[in-house]
């Protein structure tokens, strides 16, 4: 076991936990229009088959959290060699895709609160993201930020409901250029004062960050990582199975895609809760019995984090995590446990996890005090200080080890 990668998980995994605690309480109301501009507004730009890839992989965030470790860990490779690097890696496809791109990968781990809220939002509202980025496409070109470049076509295309859609490709299909811009800037007059879009400076090695204009880095030869796109006329995205069974031949499954439209797949979630109970529900994280594992869980996590005699254990109650981070395949319980680990109540006391001698629901409460996500207690924010901006999203993972483990099966 690489201590130092279950340590790197772990933290990801606690960052996970209280945020899902807060939000699973109540009945979770879809994220809103000004909601949703606001989350959106970062990547709204990128070329349609980047977004559509990067809001896939956002539904599966521990995944993400894996993929950008070993970006980190391979600092050499990018684009399709990147890809084929991972080709045999147990992650969805859509993040085996985003290899090409370790800025993208950054992103999505630095900002994980984030990331998971954009993913529960293509899980549950693909047609309203989707309406989303079209309004803020037409804002940021109606404020003149919104153009044919070197490095992408633009393109207006009549709708078929009335009005127009806006497509972003990349001006040569084998180059792939990720944009990046302030949206303050990008979309002009903001619209909703009290959900201000958040700004993610590129890389330090892009230069300082950006006021205004739009940068971008080198191209990434990355034609044959792209698989997605989007119907807009229609509101959801697609998936070309071939390329996908071409970046994805061990596990991508082209009978989930009948008509080629994306779905999530719950086998990918590795028990990360999911904040909607619908899809709790839905995707089996209601189910009895899960309490029990969880805390089970949480121990033996704990004592092999500390160093303990928890190598006797059977393979089949090993967690996911414990699996994962030592580069183990996925066995045992299989795809329908996997997605099985489920929300608890911010108050419930988890004894025997991670961590112990910590009250676990007054630290969870702790953090509601500090800044509630989206629909909790009247909050705009992402994270820490309850403001109303995305920024405090890091600060979730500092304060979070006092919350405990949660147990992932």
């Amino acid at each position: 076991m690489n201590r130092r990668n279950l340590l790197a998980i772990s933290t990801a995994i606690l960052a996970l936990g209280p945020v899902y605690a807060l939000r699973a309480q109540d009945t979770k109301k879809p994220y809103t229009p000004e909601q949703l501009d606001q989350m959106l507004a970062p990547i709204a730009l990128y070329p349609d088959a980047l977004l559509a890839q990067t809001l896939m992989a956002a539904s599966y965030p521990l995944e993400v959290v894996e993929a950008a470790r070993w970006s980190q860990a391979n600092p050499n490779l990018k684009g399709d060699a990147a890809v084929a690097a991972v080709k045999d890696k147990d992650w969805d496809v859509s993040v085996k895709s985003l290899a090409a791109f370790p800025q993208v990968l950054k992103l999505m781990n630095d900002q994980l609160d984030w990331t998971q809220k954009i993913g529960d939002a293509m899980i549950a509202q693909q047609k309203d993201v989707a309406e989303s980025v079209q309004r803020l496409r037409a804002k940021a070109a109606a404020a003149g930020n919104l153009k044919t470049t070197p490095q992408q076509k633009v393109t207006t295309q009549p709708a078929t409901t009335g009005g127009s859609t806006i497509v972003i490709e990349p001006a040569s299909p084998e180059t792939i250029y990720v944009p990046y811009y302030n949206p303050a800037w990008a979309y002009g007059p903001w619209p909703y004062p009290a959900y201000p879009p958040p700004y993610y400076p590129p890389p330090p090695n892009y230069g300082a960050a950006l006021m205004t204009g739009m940068m971008f880095g080198l191209g990434i030869a990355a034609g044959a990582a792209m698989f997605g796109g989007w119907n807009w006329n229609h509101g959801n995205t697609y998936v070309n199975v071939n390329r996908a069974t071409n970046i994805s031949a061990n596990n991508f499954h082209a009978n989930r895609y009948p008509d080629g439209n994306w779905q999530h797949d719950p086998a990918h979630r590795d028990g990360v809760p999911y904040a909607d109970r619908s899809l709790q529900q839905k995707y089996g994280q209601n189910r009895p019995g899960t309490a029990e594992r969880d805390q089970y869980r949480g121990q033996q996590f704990e004592n092999e984090l500390r160093g303990g005699q928890a190598g006797q254990r059977d393979g089949a109650a090993r967690s996911n995590v414990e699996q994962r981070a030592g580069g183990g395949e996925r066995t045992g319980a299989g795809a329908g446990e996997r997605a099985s680990a489920g929300a608890r109540p911010a108050s419930e006391s988890r004894g025997g996890g991670a961590f112990n001698g910590v009250d676990r629901g007054q630290a969870v409460n702790r953090e509601g005090d500090r800044g509630r996500s989206y629909g909790g207690g009247g909050e705009r924010g992402f994270g820490g200080g309850g403001g109303r901006s995305f920024g405090g999203g890091r600060r979730w993972a500092g304060h979070s080890f006092a919350a405990g483990f949660w147990g992932w099966v």
